[in-house]
C-alpha cells in the first residue's frame, strides 16, 4: 500500500502542535496568560482553541465518531494527549477513499449548521492549526523565548526524511 497523500500534512500538523505544547509546558502560569496584539488571545487560550477546533474538525469529518474535546481547563500535557488521539483519527480518515467534493455538514449545539466540501474542511483544519501555532510563537518571542522549530522542514528532518547536500566548493 502506498502512503496516503495527506499523511505528511497531518503528521506535521499534529507533531508541530505537540512540540509547541511541550515548549509551553515550561512556561509559568503568568506567561501562559500573556497574549499579543493581533493574536487570538493568551497562550493558553490559543492552545485550547487550537486543540478543541482540531477535535471539532474531526468530529464533523467523521460524522461524530471522533469525540469533541472539552479542553476548558486543560493544561498542556492533557492537550498533548488529545492531539495524540487526534493523530490516530486523522491517519484513519486520510486512508479512506475520500471525495473532496462531498458536502460535510457540521451541526452545532445552537441549531446552526455549516455546509462545506470535505476538501475545504481538510484545508481549513491544516490552515487553522498553522495560523494559531504561529500566533503562539509570536507571543513566545515577545516574552523573549525562542519558539520551537516546527515548520515542515523541521518535521522532515526530525523524521529522518530530509537530506541536504552541501554546496560543492
Amino acid at each position: 500500500m502506498t502512503t496516503p497523500l495527506l499523511q505528511d500534512a497531518f503528521g506535521h500538523h499534529v507533531w508541530a502542535t505537540i512540540v509547541l505544547l511541550e515548549t509551553c509546558d515550561q512556561l509559568t502560569p503568568e506567561q501562559l496568560q500573556v497574549g499579543a496584539q493581533g493574536t487570538f488571545g493568551s497562550v493558553i487560550e490559543t492552545l485550547r482553541h487550537t486543540v478543541a477546533a482540531d477535535s471539532g474538525y474531526l468530529y464533523a469529518l467523521t460524522g461524530g465518531d471522533h469525540p469533541l474535546a472539552d479542553v476548558g481547563n486543560m493544561g498542556t500535557a492533557e492537550m498533548r494527549a488529545v492531539m495524540e488521539d487526534n493523530l490516530a483519527s486523522w491517519m484513519s480518515l486520510i486512508q479512506k477513499d475520500l471525495d473532496p467534493d462531498t458536502i460535510v455538514i457540521r451541526y452545532r449545539d445552537d441549531g446552526s449548521e455549516s455546509h462545506a466540501p470535505l476538501g475545504i474542511r481538510i484545508a481549513q483544519a491544516l490552515h487553522h492549526g498553522t495560523d494559531h501555532r504561529s500566533q503562539v510563537c509570536t507571543v513566545l518571542t515577545t516574552l523573549g523565548i525562542a519558539p520551537p522549530a516546527i515548520d515542515v522542514w523541521d518535521y522532515a528532518d526530525e523524521d529522518g526524511r530530509l537530506f541536504e547536500t552541501p554546496p560543492i566548493p
